[in-house]
Protein backbone atom coordinates (compact mmCIF):
# COMPACT_ATOMS: atom_id res chain seq x y z
CA UNK A 1 0.00 0.00 0.00
CA UNK A 2 1.17 3.54 -0.63
CA UNK A 3 1.67 5.73 2.12
CA UNK A 4 -0.06 8.92 1.91
CA UNK A 5 1.82 11.02 4.35
CA UNK A 6 4.84 10.95 1.98
CA UNK A 7 2.45 12.34 -0.65
CA UNK A 8 1.47 14.98 1.62
CA UNK A 9 5.34 16.13 2.11
CA UNK A 10 6.08 16.31 -1.24
CA UNK A 11 3.21 18.16 -1.88
CA UNK A 12 3.99 20.74 1.22
CA UNK A 13 8.13 20.28 -0.35
CA UNK A 14 6.59 21.08 -3.95
CA UNK A 15 4.16 24.22 -2.78
CA UNK A 16 7.28 24.99 -0.86
CA UNK A 17 9.83 25.07 -3.16
CA UNK A 18 7.52 27.20 -5.93
CA UNK A 19 6.72 30.12 -2.79
CA UNK A 20 10.74 30.32 -1.82
CA UNK A 21 10.97 31.07 -5.40
CA UNK A 22 8.27 33.67 -5.98
CA UNK A 23 9.52 35.06 -3.06
CA UNK A 24 12.81 35.53 -3.90
CA UNK A 25 12.12 36.91 -7.37
CA UNK A 26 9.53 39.49 -5.38
CA UNK A 27 11.95 40.45 -3.16
CA UNK A 28 14.29 41.22 -5.68
CA UNK A 29 11.71 42.79 -7.92
CA UNK A 30 10.48 45.37 -4.97
CA UNK A 31 13.82 46.78 -4.88
CA UNK A 32 12.84 48.47 -8.87
CA UNK A 33 9.33 49.92 -8.04
CA UNK A 34 7.81 51.58 -11.20
CA UNK A 35 5.74 54.58 -10.85
CA UNK A 36 1.98 54.35 -9.45
CA UNK A 37 -0.46 57.08 -8.61
CA UNK A 38 -2.90 57.04 -5.33
CA UNK A 39 -6.73 56.49 -5.54
CA UNK A 40 -8.52 57.40 -8.49
CA UNK A 41 -12.08 57.69 -9.27
CA UNK A 42 -13.70 54.97 -7.32
CA UNK A 43 -15.77 57.08 -5.64
CA UNK A 44 -18.10 54.11 -3.61
CA UNK A 45 -17.62 50.95 -1.80
CA UNK A 46 -19.42 48.36 -4.06
CA UNK A 47 -18.55 50.23 -7.62
CA UNK A 48 -15.00 50.53 -6.60
CA UNK A 49 -14.33 46.72 -7.72
CA UNK A 50 -16.56 47.75 -11.05
CA UNK A 51 -14.14 49.82 -13.58
CA UNK A 52 -16.30 48.81 -16.42
CA UNK A 53 -19.32 49.96 -15.07
CA UNK A 54 -18.02 52.97 -12.77
CA UNK A 55 -18.61 56.22 -14.03
CA UNK A 56 -15.95 58.73 -13.68
CA UNK A 57 -16.91 62.02 -14.97
CA UNK A 58 -20.04 64.10 -16.76
CA UNK A 59 -19.87 67.60 -19.17
CA UNK A 60 -22.16 69.20 -20.36
CA UNK A 61 -21.29 72.29 -22.46
CA UNK A 62 -22.30 74.15 -25.64
CA UNK A 63 -20.28 73.86 -28.33
CA UNK A 64 -17.48 76.04 -29.43
CA UNK A 65 -17.18 75.59 -32.40
CA UNK A 66 -21.00 74.81 -32.99
CA UNK A 67 -22.35 76.91 -30.57
CA UNK A 68 -26.10 75.81 -31.93
CA UNK A 69 -25.67 72.79 -30.57
CA UNK A 70 -24.87 70.99 -26.80
CA UNK A 71 -22.16 68.37 -26.16
CA UNK A 72 -22.40 65.71 -23.67
CA UNK A 73 -19.61 63.33 -22.54
CA UNK A 74 -19.76 60.35 -19.33
CA UNK A 75 -16.52 58.71 -18.91
CA UNK A 76 -16.03 55.04 -17.34
CA UNK A 77 -13.32 52.98 -16.47
CA UNK A 78 -10.95 55.20 -14.60
CA UNK A 79 -7.15 54.04 -14.23
CA UNK A 80 -7.07 52.65 -17.46
CA UNK A 81 -3.47 51.86 -17.57
CA UNK A 82 -2.62 51.91 -21.14
CA UNK A 83 -0.36 48.89 -21.78
CA UNK A 84 -3.06 46.91 -20.13
CA UNK A 85 -3.05 44.40 -22.60
CA UNK A 86 -3.98 41.75 -24.17
CA UNK A 87 -7.63 42.24 -23.44
CA UNK A 88 -7.09 46.02 -22.86
CA UNK A 89 -10.49 48.07 -22.07
CA UNK A 90 -13.91 47.16 -24.10
CA UNK A 91 -16.98 48.50 -22.30
CA UNK A 92 -19.15 45.83 -20.59
CA UNK A 93 -21.66 43.72 -22.85
CA UNK A 94 -24.47 43.62 -20.01
CA UNK A 95 -24.54 47.61 -18.98
CA UNK A 96 -26.50 49.77 -20.42
CA UNK A 97 -24.76 53.42 -20.60
CA UNK A 98 -27.25 55.94 -20.17
CA UNK A 99 -27.15 59.95 -19.96
CA UNK A 100 -30.14 61.44 -18.27
CA UNK A 101 -32.02 64.97 -19.37
CA UNK A 102 -34.17 66.86 -16.98
CA UNK A 103 -35.69 69.64 -19.18
CA UNK A 104 -37.95 70.73 -16.61
CA UNK A 105 -36.38 71.11 -13.96
CA UNK A 106 -38.73 68.35 -11.95
CA UNK A 107 -35.77 65.72 -11.09
CA UNK A 108 -36.76 63.41 -13.24
CA UNK A 109 -35.39 62.47 -16.59
CA UNK A 110 -37.18 64.05 -19.86
CA UNK A 111 -34.91 62.30 -22.21
CA UNK A 112 -32.61 59.44 -22.02
CA UNK A 113 -29.68 58.57 -24.92
CA UNK A 114 -28.90 54.95 -24.15
CA UNK A 115 -25.31 53.12 -25.27
CA UNK A 116 -24.88 49.23 -25.83
CA UNK A 117 -22.12 47.69 -26.67
CA UNK A 118 -21.28 43.98 -28.48
CA UNK A 119 -18.10 42.93 -29.22
CA UNK A 120 -15.76 39.79 -31.15
CA UNK A 121 -12.74 38.54 -31.89
CA UNK A 122 -12.15 37.56 -35.35
CA UNK A 123 -9.49 35.00 -34.50
CA UNK A 124 -10.26 33.07 -31.44
CA UNK A 125 -6.67 31.13 -32.42
CA UNK A 126 -4.03 33.98 -31.13
CA UNK A 127 -4.03 36.28 -27.57
CA UNK A 128 -3.39 39.16 -30.04
CA UNK A 129 -6.01 42.40 -29.53
CA UNK A 130 -3.92 43.25 -33.30
CA UNK A 131 -2.14 40.87 -35.75
CA UNK A 132 -0.28 43.54 -36.94
CA UNK A 133 -0.09 47.07 -37.45
CA UNK A 134 -3.48 48.94 -37.65
CA UNK A 135 -4.36 51.61 -39.52
CA UNK A 136 -7.70 51.43 -40.07
CA UNK A 137 -10.96 50.66 -38.04
CA UNK A 138 -11.35 48.42 -40.67
CA UNK A 139 -8.11 47.15 -41.62
CA UNK A 140 -8.17 43.27 -41.10
CA UNK A 141 -4.99 43.29 -38.33
CA UNK A 142 -7.62 44.81 -35.70
CA UNK A 143 -8.54 41.39 -34.58
CA UNK A 144 -11.01 42.79 -31.51
CA UNK A 145 -14.15 44.68 -33.04
CA UNK A 146 -15.98 46.66 -30.65
CA UNK A 147 -19.95 48.48 -31.67
CA UNK A 148 -22.44 50.16 -30.26
CA UNK A 149 -25.99 51.21 -30.62
CA UNK A 150 -27.40 54.72 -29.24
CA UNK A 151 -31.08 55.00 -28.28
CA UNK A 152 -33.08 57.94 -27.57
CA UNK A 153 -36.13 57.32 -24.76
CA UNK A 154 -38.09 59.87 -24.10
CA UNK A 155 -40.15 59.44 -20.99
CA UNK A 156 -43.03 61.11 -18.90
CA UNK A 157 -43.34 60.82 -14.93
CA UNK A 158 -39.80 58.44 -15.29
CA UNK A 159 -42.19 56.01 -17.93
CA UNK A 160 -40.81 55.35 -21.22
CA UNK A 161 -43.24 56.83 -23.63
CA UNK A 162 -41.03 56.50 -27.10
CA UNK A 163 -37.42 54.34 -28.36
CA UNK A 164 -35.70 55.62 -31.30
CA UNK A 165 -32.66 54.27 -32.60
CA UNK A 166 -30.08 56.41 -33.56
CA UNK A 167 -27.01 54.42 -34.11
CA UNK A 168 -26.61 50.89 -35.39
CA UNK A 169 -23.33 48.95 -34.81
CA UNK A 170 -21.32 51.79 -35.11
CA UNK A 171 -17.79 50.61 -34.43
CA UNK A 172 -15.61 51.82 -31.24
CA UNK A 173 -12.21 54.06 -30.87
CA UNK A 174 -9.95 50.56 -29.96
CA UNK A 175 -7.53 51.04 -26.87
CA UNK A 176 -4.05 52.78 -28.18
CA UNK A 177 -2.14 49.53 -27.88
CA UNK A 178 0.95 51.38 -28.80
CA UNK A 179 2.84 53.18 -32.00
CA UNK A 180 3.82 49.45 -33.27
CA UNK A 181 0.32 48.27 -33.37
CA UNK A 182 -1.66 51.79 -33.91
CA UNK A 183 0.97 54.15 -35.94
CA UNK A 184 -1.01 56.35 -36.48
CA UNK A 185 -3.79 56.50 -33.45
CA UNK A 186 -5.67 59.89 -34.88
CA UNK A 187 -6.60 58.41 -37.97
CA UNK A 188 -8.48 55.83 -35.93
CA UNK A 189 -9.97 58.71 -33.63
CA UNK A 190 -11.17 60.58 -36.81
CA UNK A 191 -12.67 57.61 -38.51
CA UNK A 192 -14.68 56.86 -35.01
CA UNK A 193 -16.41 59.71 -34.92
CA UNK A 194 -19.73 59.16 -37.22
CA UNK A 195 -22.51 61.96 -38.43
CA UNK A 196 -25.88 60.64 -37.86
CA UNK A 197 -29.30 61.47 -38.74
CA UNK A 198 -31.20 63.82 -36.86
CA UNK A 199 -28.23 66.24 -36.72
CA UNK A 200 -26.27 64.14 -34.13
CA UNK A 201 -22.47 63.32 -33.74
CA UNK A 202 -21.20 60.55 -32.10
CA UNK A 203 -18.16 59.16 -30.95
CA UNK A 204 -17.37 55.89 -28.42
CA UNK A 205 -13.82 54.96 -27.60
CA UNK A 206 -10.72 55.04 -25.52
CA UNK A 207 -9.52 58.55 -24.35
CA UNK A 208 -6.98 60.20 -22.36
CA UNK A 209 -8.33 60.82 -18.60
CA UNK A 210 -9.66 64.91 -18.91
CA UNK A 211 -10.19 64.89 -15.65
CA UNK A 212 -7.23 67.07 -13.60
CA UNK A 213 -6.49 66.85 -10.30
CA UNK A 214 -4.53 65.91 -7.35
CA UNK A 215 -6.51 63.08 -5.13
CA UNK A 216 -3.91 63.55 -2.30
CA UNK A 217 -6.62 65.37 -0.86
CA UNK A 218 -7.31 61.69 0.76
CA UNK A 219 -4.12 62.01 2.67
CA UNK A 220 -5.26 63.90 5.13
CA UNK A 221 -6.36 66.66 3.29
CA UNK A 222 -2.70 67.36 1.20
CA UNK A 223 -0.47 65.77 3.52
CA UNK A 224 -1.82 67.79 6.47
CA UNK A 225 0.56 71.02 5.63
CA UNK A 226 -0.39 71.71 1.72
CA UNK A 227 2.83 69.36 1.05
CA UNK A 228 0.94 66.97 -1.71
CA UNK A 229 -0.58 69.76 -4.08
CA UNK A 230 1.01 70.08 -7.91
CA UNK A 231 1.12 66.33 -9.03
CA UNK A 232 -2.05 65.40 -11.87
CA UNK A 233 -3.08 62.03 -10.06
CA UNK A 234 -4.51 60.56 -12.87
CA UNK A 235 -1.91 61.98 -15.75
CA UNK A 236 -1.09 59.24 -18.01
CA UNK A 237 -3.62 57.15 -17.71
CA UNK A 238 -7.13 56.79 -20.31
CA UNK A 239 -10.96 56.19 -19.86
CA UNK A 240 -13.99 54.88 -21.91
CA UNK A 241 -15.50 57.65 -23.21
CA UNK A 242 -18.78 58.28 -24.77
CA UNK A 243 -19.66 61.82 -26.20
CA UNK A 244 -22.80 63.07 -28.24
CA UNK A 245 -23.22 66.47 -30.35
CA UNK A 246 -26.81 67.12 -30.07
CA UNK A 247 -29.06 70.19 -32.07
CA UNK A 248 -29.43 72.51 -28.72
CA UNK A 249 -33.37 72.65 -29.55
CA UNK A 250 -34.23 68.95 -29.29
CA UNK A 251 -32.59 68.82 -25.34
CA UNK A 252 -33.96 72.08 -23.85
CA UNK A 253 -37.47 72.24 -23.20
CA UNK A 254 -37.98 75.74 -24.71
CA UNK A 255 -36.11 79.36 -25.54
CA UNK A 256 -37.68 80.65 -22.41
CA UNK A 257 -36.72 77.64 -20.17
CA UNK A 258 -33.31 77.02 -21.64
CA UNK A 259 -31.96 74.89 -18.87
CA UNK A 260 -31.45 71.43 -18.69
CA UNK A 261 -30.19 68.86 -15.73
CA UNK A 262 -27.67 66.17 -17.07
CA UNK A 263 -26.52 63.11 -15.13
CA UNK A 264 -25.20 59.41 -16.26
CA UNK A 265 -25.63 56.10 -15.01
CA UNK A 266 -25.03 52.42 -15.40
CA UNK A 267 -27.57 49.63 -15.10
CA UNK A 268 -25.47 46.48 -14.79
CA UNK A 269 -27.74 43.12 -16.25
CA UNK A 270 -27.72 40.55 -12.73
CA UNK A 271 -28.23 37.03 -12.08
CA UNK A 272 -32.08 37.52 -12.89
CA UNK A 273 -31.46 38.86 -16.01
CA UNK A 274 -32.53 41.97 -15.27
CA UNK A 275 -30.46 45.65 -15.28
CA UNK A 276 -29.91 47.33 -11.83
CA UNK A 277 -28.45 50.74 -11.45
CA UNK A 278 -24.81 50.22 -10.26
CA UNK A 279 -23.49 54.06 -10.58
CA UNK A 280 -24.44 57.72 -11.07
CA UNK A 281 -23.01 60.88 -11.61
CA UNK A 282 -23.68 64.14 -12.48
CA UNK A 283 -21.51 67.21 -10.66
CA UNK A 284 -18.15 66.07 -10.01
CA UNK A 285 -16.62 64.86 -6.90
CA UNK A 286 -20.48 64.56 -5.36
CA UNK A 287 -20.23 60.97 -4.41
CA UNK A 288 -16.70 61.25 -3.43
CA UNK A 289 -16.51 63.84 -0.81
CA UNK A 290 -19.86 65.20 -0.37
CA UNK A 291 -21.58 61.54 0.37
CA UNK A 292 -20.22 59.50 3.27
CA UNK A 293 -19.55 55.72 2.86
CA UNK A 294 -22.38 54.91 4.81
CA UNK A 295 -24.81 56.17 2.01
CA UNK A 296 -21.82 56.09 -1.01
CA UNK A 297 -23.73 52.90 -2.31
CA UNK A 298 -27.49 54.13 -1.90
CA UNK A 299 -26.95 57.27 -3.61
CA UNK A 300 -25.21 54.95 -6.22
CA UNK A 301 -28.09 53.12 -6.76
CA UNK A 302 -30.85 56.51 -6.82
CA UNK A 303 -32.52 59.29 -8.72
CA UNK A 304 -32.04 62.75 -8.65
CA UNK A 305 -36.10 62.50 -7.99
CA UNK A 306 -35.25 61.34 -4.44
CA UNK A 307 -32.40 63.75 -3.84
CA UNK A 308 -34.00 65.04 -0.56
CA UNK A 309 -32.39 62.39 1.39
CA UNK A 310 -29.09 63.68 0.62
CA UNK A 311 -29.37 67.32 1.17
CA UNK A 312 -28.44 67.20 4.94
CA UNK A 313 -24.74 66.80 3.18
CA UNK A 314 -24.71 69.37 1.33
CA UNK A 315 -25.94 71.76 3.98
CA UNK A 316 -23.81 70.92 6.00
CA UNK A 317 -20.37 69.17 4.40
CA UNK A 318 -17.73 67.38 6.05
CA UNK A 319 -14.91 68.72 4.21
CA UNK A 320 -14.87 72.36 5.04
CA UNK A 321 -14.25 71.18 8.98
CA UNK A 322 -11.53 68.97 8.18
CA UNK A 323 -9.90 71.91 6.38
CA UNK A 324 -10.64 73.99 9.77
CA UNK A 325 -8.99 71.16 11.49
CA UNK A 326 -6.18 70.92 9.10
CA UNK A 327 -5.36 74.56 8.26
CA UNK A 328 -7.35 76.61 10.61
CA UNK A 329 -9.36 77.89 8.19
CA UNK A 330 -12.74 78.45 9.40
CA UNK A 331 -15.47 76.61 7.82
CA UNK A 332 -18.87 78.67 7.06
CA UNK A 333 -21.65 79.07 8.81
CA UNK A 334 -24.56 76.09 7.95
CA UNK A 335 -26.99 75.38 6.49
CA UNK A 336 -25.26 76.50 3.45
CA UNK A 337 -27.61 77.43 0.75
CA UNK A 338 -24.50 78.44 -1.46
CA UNK A 339 -23.62 74.83 -1.99
CA UNK A 340 -27.50 74.16 -2.14
CA UNK A 341 -27.49 75.94 -5.44
CA UNK A 342 -24.49 74.74 -6.27
CA UNK A 343 -25.23 71.20 -6.47
CA UNK A 344 -28.95 70.66 -6.20
CA UNK A 345 -31.46 73.64 -7.54
CA UNK A 346 -28.92 75.94 -9.80
CA UNK A 347 -27.89 79.59 -9.37
CA UNK A 348 -30.28 81.77 -9.68
CA UNK A 349 -29.82 84.38 -12.49
CA UNK A 350 -27.40 81.53 -14.60
CA UNK A 351 -28.19 77.94 -14.34
CA UNK A 352 -31.55 77.44 -12.30
CA UNK A 353 -34.56 76.55 -13.97
CA UNK A 354 -38.04 77.73 -12.92
CA UNK A 355 -40.06 75.41 -10.08
CA UNK A 356 -36.92 73.60 -9.36
CA UNK A 357 -36.96 70.74 -7.39
CA UNK A 358 -33.75 69.87 -5.59
CA UNK A 359 -31.66 67.35 -7.23
CA UNK A 360 -28.23 66.59 -7.91
CA UNK A 361 -27.52 67.29 -11.65
CA UNK A 362 -25.31 68.88 -13.56
CA UNK A 363 -26.73 71.82 -14.84
CA UNK A 364 -26.78 74.00 -17.88
CA UNK A 365 -27.98 76.83 -19.19
CA UNK A 366 -27.91 76.11 -23.16
CA UNK A 367 -28.63 79.59 -24.06
CA UNK A 368 -25.25 80.92 -23.05
CA UNK A 369 -23.52 81.56 -25.59
CA UNK A 370 -19.78 79.71 -25.56
CA UNK A 371 -16.61 82.08 -24.92
CA UNK A 372 -13.40 82.32 -27.08
CA UNK A 373 -11.14 82.34 -23.90
CA UNK A 374 -12.96 80.35 -21.30
CA UNK A 375 -11.47 80.74 -17.64
CA UNK A 376 -10.56 77.86 -15.70
CA UNK A 377 -12.48 78.99 -12.75
CA UNK A 378 -15.72 79.24 -14.68
CA UNK A 379 -18.41 81.43 -13.06
CA UNK A 380 -16.08 82.07 -10.13
CA UNK A 381 -13.93 84.00 -12.34
CA UNK A 382 -16.77 86.11 -14.00
CA UNK A 383 -16.72 83.51 -17.12
CA UNK A 384 -20.73 82.10 -17.22
CA UNK A 385 -20.50 79.91 -19.75
CA UNK A 386 -18.12 77.56 -17.17
CA UNK A 387 -18.73 75.08 -14.33
CA UNK A 388 -20.99 75.20 -12.44
CA UNK A 389 -23.30 76.10 -15.89
CA UNK A 390 -22.57 73.07 -16.67
CA UNK A 391 -18.97 71.32 -17.19
CA UNK A 392 -16.07 72.21 -20.02
CA UNK A 393 -13.00 70.28 -20.11
CA UNK A 394 -11.36 72.70 -19.16
CA UNK A 395 -12.75 73.60 -16.26
CA UNK A 396 -10.78 73.31 -12.91
CA UNK A 397 -13.74 71.60 -11.07
CA UNK A 398 -11.67 70.87 -8.02
CA UNK A 399 -10.39 74.43 -7.22
CA UNK A 400 -13.82 76.05 -8.25
CA UNK A 401 -15.01 73.28 -5.20
CA UNK A 402 -12.65 73.96 -3.09
CA UNK A 403 -13.35 77.66 -2.63
CA UNK A 404 -16.76 77.30 -3.20
CA UNK A 405 -16.93 74.82 0.07
CA UNK A 406 -14.89 77.43 2.06
CA UNK A 407 -17.61 80.29 1.01
CA UNK A 408 -16.45 82.06 -2.11
CA UNK A 409 -19.76 82.55 -3.21
CA UNK A 410 -20.79 83.53 0.25
CA UNK A 411 -18.07 86.70 0.26
CA UNK A 412 -15.04 84.24 1.73
CA UNK A 413 -12.72 84.87 -1.07
CA UNK A 414 -10.05 82.33 -0.82
CA UNK A 415 -7.53 81.00 -3.44
CA UNK A 416 -7.49 77.50 -2.15
CA UNK A 417 -6.63 74.71 -5.48
CA UNK A 418 -5.04 71.59 -5.59
CA UNK A 419 -2.08 73.48 -7.80
CA UNK A 420 -3.23 71.36 -10.69
CA UNK A 421 -4.75 73.84 -12.87
CA UNK A 422 -4.62 72.44 -16.55
CA UNK A 423 -4.73 68.69 -18.01
CA UNK A 424 -1.19 67.20 -19.23
CA UNK A 425 -2.47 66.97 -22.61
CA UNK A 426 -4.48 69.24 -25.00
CA UNK A 427 -7.80 68.79 -25.73
CA UNK A 428 -9.09 68.72 -29.36
CA UNK A 429 -10.59 71.78 -30.99
CA UNK A 430 -13.62 69.78 -32.45
CA UNK A 431 -16.07 67.11 -31.83
CA UNK A 432 -15.57 65.10 -29.47
CA UNK A 433 -12.67 67.80 -27.66
CA UNK A 434 -10.97 64.70 -25.53
CA UNK A 435 -7.35 64.53 -25.72
CA UNK A 436 -5.85 61.32 -27.70
CA UNK A 437 -5.61 58.30 -25.72
CA UNK A 438 -2.09 57.82 -23.74
CA UNK A 439 -0.25 55.19 -25.67
CA UNK A 440 0.90 51.76 -24.55
CA UNK A 441 4.26 52.01 -25.79
CA UNK A 442 4.22 55.50 -23.80
CA UNK A 443 7.57 55.92 -22.21
CA UNK A 444 11.52 56.12 -22.97
CA UNK A 445 12.65 53.87 -25.61
CA UNK A 446 15.94 51.63 -24.90
CA UNK A 447 19.16 51.98 -27.10
CA UNK A 448 18.80 49.88 -30.52
CA UNK A 449 21.99 48.27 -28.93
CA UNK A 450 24.59 48.34 -26.07
CA UNK A 451 26.47 51.25 -26.02
CA UNK A 452 24.05 53.33 -28.56
CA UNK A 453 22.69 55.82 -25.61
CA UNK A 454 23.87 58.98 -25.93
CA UNK A 455 25.20 60.96 -22.59
CA UNK A 456 21.71 62.82 -22.62
CA UNK A 457 19.29 60.03 -23.62
CA UNK A 458 18.04 58.23 -20.21
CA UNK A 459 16.46 54.48 -20.82
CA UNK A 460 15.29 51.55 -19.21
CA UNK A 461 18.94 50.28 -19.78
CA UNK A 462 20.92 52.75 -17.46
CA UNK A 463 17.67 53.65 -15.11
CA UNK A 464 17.23 57.10 -16.90
CA UNK A 465 20.49 58.33 -15.57
CA UNK A 466 21.32 59.94 -19.06
CA UNK A 467 24.58 58.27 -19.04
CA UNK A 468 25.51 55.00 -20.60
CA UNK A 469 28.13 53.07 -18.18
CA UNK A 470 28.01 49.81 -18.56
CA UNK A 471 27.75 49.80 -14.57
CA UNK A 472 23.99 50.84 -14.63
CA UNK A 473 23.20 48.42 -17.15
CA UNK A 474 24.60 45.90 -15.37
CA UNK A 475 22.88 46.53 -11.97
CA UNK A 476 19.39 46.01 -14.20
CA UNK A 477 20.27 42.92 -15.67
CA UNK A 478 21.49 41.74 -12.23
CA UNK A 479 17.84 42.12 -11.00
CA UNK A 480 16.51 39.70 -13.85
CA UNK A 481 19.77 37.27 -13.27
CA UNK A 482 18.84 37.57 -9.55
CA UNK A 483 14.78 37.12 -10.47
CA UNK A 484 15.37 33.97 -12.99
CA UNK A 485 17.80 32.53 -10.05
CA UNK A 486 15.40 32.64 -7.89
CA UNK A 487 12.85 31.54 -9.61
CA UNK A 488 15.17 28.20 -11.53
CA UNK A 489 16.08 27.76 -7.28
CA UNK A 490 12.73 27.08 -6.77
CA UNK A 491 12.32 24.84 -10.16
CA UNK A 492 15.37 22.70 -8.83
CA UNK A 493 13.29 21.79 -5.62
CA UNK A 494 10.54 21.14 -7.27
CA UNK A 495 12.42 18.18 -9.35
CA UNK A 496 14.12 17.36 -6.72
CA UNK A 497 11.44 16.70 -4.71
CA UNK A 498 9.67 15.29 -7.79
CA UNK A 499 12.30 12.79 -8.10
CA UNK A 500 12.23 12.10 -4.19
CA UNK A 501 8.89 11.09 -4.31
CA UNK A 502 9.34 9.00 -7.58
CA UNK A 503 11.99 6.97 -6.27
CA UNK A 504 9.84 6.06 -2.55
CA UNK A 505 6.97 5.11 -4.66
CA UNK A 506 8.98 2.30 -6.54
CA UNK A 507 10.21 1.09 -3.20
CA UNK A 508 6.95 1.02 -1.63
CA UNK A 509 5.77 -1.05 -4.60
CA UNK A 510 8.64 -3.29 -4.56
CA UNK A 511 9.71 -2.52 -7.88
Amino acid sequence: MIAIKPIRSVAALTCGALAAGALAAGSVSVLQPRDAAASSHREAPLISGLPQYDNTDVYAFVSPDKPDSTTLIANWQPFSEPAGGPNFYPFAEDAQYDIHIDNDGDGQGDLLYRWTFDSKFKNGNTYRYNTGPVTSLDDPDLNFRETYDIDLLKLDKQKIVSKTKIANNIPTAPSNVGRASMPNYKTLRDQSVKQLPGGHTAFAGQADDPFFLDLRVFDEIYGGDLSEVGNDTVKGYNVNSVALQVPTKQVRQSDKQPVIGVWSTTQKKNAQGNFVQVSRLGAPLVDEVVIPVKDKDKFNASSPWDDAQFAKYVNDPELPKLIEKAYKIPAPATPRKDLVSVFLTGVDGLNKPPNVRPAEELRLNTSTPPTDSPKRLGVLDGDNAGFPNGRRLTDDVVDIELQALEGELTGNKNDLGDAVDVNDRDFGKAFPYLALPESGSRGPLAGKARGSVTENSGTLLNGGSGTSSGSDAGSDNAVLIASGAAGGAGALLVGTGLMWWRIHRRRSLGL
